[in-house]
């Protein structure tokens, strides 16, 4: 029996990007506010990627 683990990664890029979008709609909308806080989210999304990029073995 095959046990297929998660891969934190891939789930992480996928929340950034969704926060990338409602960032955008955000903007588009025209609610800066929002799409500073939902910017600085996105942000804090994409260091975590980054350090598990680093951690993971090659």
């Amino acid at each position: 029996m095959f046990l297929f683990k998660t891969n934190p990664i891939k789930k992480l890029k996928k929340a950034y990007m969704k926060k990338l979008e409602e960032a955008m709609q955000a903007q588009r909308n025209g609610d800066i506010r929002s799409y500073s806080l939902i910017t600085n989210e996105a942000e804090i999304i994409h260091k975590k990627i980054l350090q598990l990029e680093a951690k993971r073995p090659r």
